[in-house]
């Protein structure tokens, strides 16, 4: 028996750093069962060059990476999505978009390297936090076994995960 696909859409504000590193490392990790995806709710139109050297330095191919609008998402032919996962900092109360409709949700709150400022080390230092956050997060979830588990277990793991 082959498993189900599930499509996964990691949301931000600017959908120029932690959203775009949780795809790409989605899309190694979670291969073949998973596809995933990121956008914002007012993307900035480009992607942080921290975040494509630490993708690339994680041996992940940094091609086709592009900041965009959740409203692609919402637009006829757009992937159905299953899960959502907000990586909005709940610590600095930074404001996370809801996404509507039917898939499970969680807010995994990650600290925004992009707001750093200070020495060029300090700075990949807080990608290189973001990304091994969200690596360890999307391995823990890829581990489930999605495919025998209800719909409120699946809610109850995610969550717990955005704990960690």
């Amino acid at each position: 028996m082959t498993p189900r696909h599930f499509n996964v859409l990691f949301l931000c504000i600017g959908n120029s750093a932690r959203s775009i590193m949780a795809e790409a490392i989605m899309n190694r990790k979670g291969f073949p069962n998973f596809t995933g995806y990121s956008a914002g709710s007012h993307p900035t139109g480009h992607v942080s060059t921290h975040a494509l050297k630490q993708i690339a330095s994680g041996g992940m191919p940094v091609d086709g990476l592009r900041s965009k609008s959740w409203d692609e998402f919402g637009k006829p032919g757009a992937p159905e999505i299953h899960f959502v996962f907000t990586v909005c900092d709940r610590e600095v109360a930074e404001p996370c978009p809801v996404w509507p409709g039917q898939p499970l949700t969680a807010q995994w709150s990650v600290p925004d390297p992009a707001a750093v400022t200070g020495t060029e080390d300090q700075i990949q230092r807080a990608y290189f936090e973001a990304y091994r956050i969200l690596d360890r997060r999307i391995a823990l979830f890829v581990s489930l076994p999605l495919v025998t588990l209800e719909r409120e277990v699946v809610q109850r793991e995610i969550d717990k995960i955005g704990r960690s």
